[in-house]
């Protein structure tokens, strides 16, 4: 029985990378850079005026207030072509091109007109650079602004319209079936009769998914009924990078997830991993379609998929952290833990009056209580062999996607 974390090393090790794809920019956000973002100019591409006011000389202004006779007007996207001489003013805009000879700005509060705006009156004096951003100041031509692997975010896609990047290469969007067993499940839209239950994984396997990044497309149910499942899981083969079946992975009578992928001759990886919900959890390849085999309880599903499947398909995007990232966090409140497992418990962060971040334990009924679970932002990572962590205990944590 493998730890979380060596599980997720298999799964990277056997997660191939998709090929590239070229998409528009409008359509980049949320996606994974498959190349690095090389600045095309220096930015800004000249000296840029960071206040409204006159561009001048520092030395014309040393013994303010002085008057300087205003030539010209430098505004963003027109600049004054010209050279300052001595004496000289020139009317400048936020953003606009510092002309030739300035070598300083003074802000418009700090000066006053004359004759209509034949000359102005620098009232305080200026010093060399003030008030200008220098020409590369914020990036050089050539440099590296964004990383292969990192997740664009709407932040960055202000840099990749600067640099010309009209067109993005980014990792493909993996394939995902989703698959639900059990012979128990009715459609949503349907009044569950005696010994029935209305399926809920697929449709948060499915959110999960796409918020990874992932494409979806989403099976009927596959009754227990193991020759049933082993088609539904071969004929998936052609279209789909990862599948994932819930339900059907125990020890059961009518658990045939495995029976399935054993009659296909699925390269299985594990089945079953030291975790708590989740520990009947199988990981397998068949031809290039990876498999993944998650409980049926609602929150095993969330848990495993999560720790799991969402890192395969980020894997498969290219990203530089495929996994989720584990911060620390303070306990709010008790938590109980399990002696042959590691637990991930359902959790809400907050922040305390002091700023630190703390993690709220959720009360929840176990594995099956998808109504408490609905509330959970991260989970509390409790390690194997610890029976109890106390209040104020400083603990890792998730976050959860969405």
């Amino acid at each position: 029985m493998l730890s979380v974390q060596e599980a997720i090393r298999v799964i990277c090790e056997q997660t191939p990378t998709l090929p590239a794809e070229k998409i528009p920019l409008a359509e980049a956000c949320g996606r994974v850079l498959a190349e690095d973002v090389v600045a095309d100019s220096d930015l800004p591409p000249f000296d840029r005026a960071l206040m409204d006011g006159y561009a001048v000389r520092a030395a014309d202004t040393q013994n303010a207030p002085v008057r300087l006779r205003v030539v010209g007007e430098a505004a963003a996207g027109n600049g004054w072509r010209e050279a300052l001489q001595a004496g000289e003013a020139v009317r400048i805009m936020t953003g606009a091109p510092v002309p030739a000879g300035a070598d300083s700005v003074q802000q418009v509060e700090a000066t006053r007109e004359h004759n209509d705006g034949e000359f102005v009156e620098i009232e305080r004096a200026t010093s060399r650079g003030q008030f200008i951003t220098p020409r590369a100041r914020e990036i050089t031509r050539g440099s590296v602004v964004l990383y292969r692997g990192e997740t664009i975010n709407a932040a960055m896609m202000a840099a990749l319209a600067s640099f010309g990047f009209a067109m993005v290469s980014v990792g493909a969007r993996p394939r995902v079936t989703v698959l639900a067993t059990g012979s128990e499940l009715v459609g949503v839209e349907e009044q569950p009769g005696q010994d029935k239950i209305r399926d809920s994984n697929t449709y948060s396997l499915a959110a999960y998914a796409e918020l990874a990044g992932a494409g979806v497309h989403r099976l009927p149910f596959a009754t227990d009924d193991p020759a049933l499942l082993q088609r539904m899981i071969q004929q998936s083969v052609q279209d789909t990078d990862a599948l994932v079946i819930s339900g059907g992975v125990s020890m059961g009578v009518y658990d045939f997830t495995k029976t399935a992928l054993g009659a296909l001759d699925a390269e299985i990886f594990f089945e079953r991993v030291s975790l708590r919900p989740g520990k009947p959890t199988v990981f397998a390849r068949l031809g290039r379609m990876l498999v993944f085999g998650l409980p049926g309880n609602p929150v095993s599903v969330s848990v495993t998929f999560n720790l799991f499947a969402r890192t395969a398909l980020r894997q498969m995007q290219g990203a530089q952290r495929p996994a989720l990232a584990e911060e620390q966090a303070v306990l709010a409140r008790e938590v109980k833990g399990a002696v042959e497992r590691t637990s991930y418990l359902p959790a809400q962060l907050r922040t305390d009056e002091q700023g630190r971040l703390l993690a709220e334990p959720l009360r929840w009924g176990g594995s099956s209580d998808l109504a408490a679970f609905a509330r959970t932002t991260a989970l509390i990572i409790v390690p194997q062999g610890v029976k109890m962590l106390d209040a104020g205990t400083v603990v890792q944590t998730i976050s959860l996607p969405g």
